[in-house]
């Protein structure tokens, strides 16, 4: 294969593990709490970035930053996995898996909003148009398709799973400095963040043995979510003559998770669902049509 197909390639593995995760996040918290699950899960992805960082030689490299790198790792590390997963999964455990992942998928309109004030670039007509069809797509969700009414089936849970795009894009925000290798930025990142989430777990009570089924989704979620689907997209975009090409690859895996949350979790997948989430998608691609004309 050429480069260009191998990027594919890694692009649908990374878009595969995606589309798995909103089944894995339901199917683990039947057994563990949202803090238990990214403890372990993010012990996991420690433990996959440490191999890869050894295997590749740059294991040492961890040891050679200065006092500014590892105190921005360790804001990084307190925003993603640290606060990000802990929201998330709290809107999982409180919300249908399809209504989650969906509203998840917002976090690229968040991200664009606010670049505008932090980074100060230009609103253009374009973008604004598309944030207003992208959360269009939210109400139509959160209100079950009754926008008239405008109730919010579960207010808090809706408002968690917002609340995680905005963290997430945060956080990407602040990477947009980062001159580090990312797979040794990430682990730096993790391992600051471990700390803080057996310290949450321990204030919260929850440091305790938990049944096999959590910590097989724990091993699932660290491995495919956190890890591999980060290393995967990483090739595919060092390797791609086109990111938005790459890029586009993301919007096959809401309709797959779809299925899986339908055929394995046993939802009953809503008209608003389904409605709202074809809106969130071309707000979307609206982004995509934007970044690809510059």
């Amino acid at each position: 294969m050429n480069d260009q197909q191998k990027a594919y390639a890694y692009g649908l593995g990374a878009v595969l593990c995606w589309s798995t995760v909103a089944t894995a996040f339901k199917l683990s918290l039947d057994h563990v709490s949202p803090a238990q699950l990214v403890l372990l899960a993010a012990a996991v992805s420690w433990l996959l970035l440490a191999l890869v960082l050894g295997f590749t030689g740059n294991l040492s490299a961890i040891f050679r930053g200065d006092v500014g790198s590892y105190l921005h790792s360790m804001v990084l590390g307190a925003l993603n996995p640290f606060l990000y997963y802990l929201v998330l999964l709290e809107a999982y455990a409180r919300l249908p898996a399809q209504e989650a992942q969906a509203l998840n998928y917002t976090w690229a309109l968040t991200m664009a909003l606010l670049a505008v004030p932090l980074l100060r670039h230009p609103l253009k007509a374009l973008e604004a148009f598309a944030a207003l069809v992208c959360y269009c797509g939210v109400l139509v969700i959160a209100t079950h398709g009754q926008l008239l009414s405008l109730e919010f089936v579960n207010p808090v849970g809706v408002a968690l799973a917002l609340g995680s795009t905005v963290l997430w894009a945060f956080y990407w925000l602040l990477n947009t400095s980062e001159q580090r290798d990312p797979v040794l930025a990430l682990f730096l990142n993790f391992s600051f963040a471990l700390p803080l989430l057996l310290a949450y777990c321990a204030w919260r009570g929850e440091l305790h043995a938990i049944p096999w089924q959590g910590v097989a989704g724990a091993l699932y979620v660290g491995f495919f979510e956190m890890g591999l689907s980060f290393i995967l997209w990483l090739k595919a975009m060092r390797l791609t003559r086109s990111t938005l090409r790459i890029s586009s690859l993301i919007f096959i895996a809401p309709p797959l998770s779809l299925v899986l949350i339908h055929f394995v979790l046993g939802e009953a997948i809503m008209r608003s669902t389904l409605v709202g989430l074809a809106l969130i998608l071309a707000g979307l691609a609206m982004q995509n049509l934007k970044r690809g004309a510059r």
